[in-house]
């Protein structure tokens, strides 16, 4: 072979495996991208509805349970799980995070 075409063919081996790195980021990217958008439409069709449901359910279940909490003097923890840890999951997170 002629010594250009051998520096030519070196030359874009080292530009392809210098680049490989860069092309394995920008599929990452994409990827995680994909995967984001994914678990925000999830979570504005399936987990959003569920949460709703879930501070609505828990605030019933606070009231019915306002005597017996009154009682045993753990009321202000009741209302706290029935219904803030439930609210909060649903209106304060951002949307796509279930951590």
């Amino acid at each position: 072979m002629c010594k250009i075409t051998k520096q030519f063919m070196v030359f874009l081996l080292i530009v392809g495996l210098g680049l490989v790195p860069f092309g394995s980021a920008a599929l990452a990217e994409d990827q995680h991208d994909e995967e984001k958008g994914i678990r925000m439409a999830a979570d504005i069709v399936l987990v959003r509805p569920l949460g709703f449901v879930a501070t609505v359910g828990g605030t019933v279940l606070a009231i019915v349970a306002l005597p017996f909490s009154l009682l045993g003097g753990n009321t202000e923890e009741v209302f706290q799980y029935l219904v803030v840890k439930p609210g909060k999951f649903t209106f304060v997170r951002p949307l796509g995070d279930f951590d």
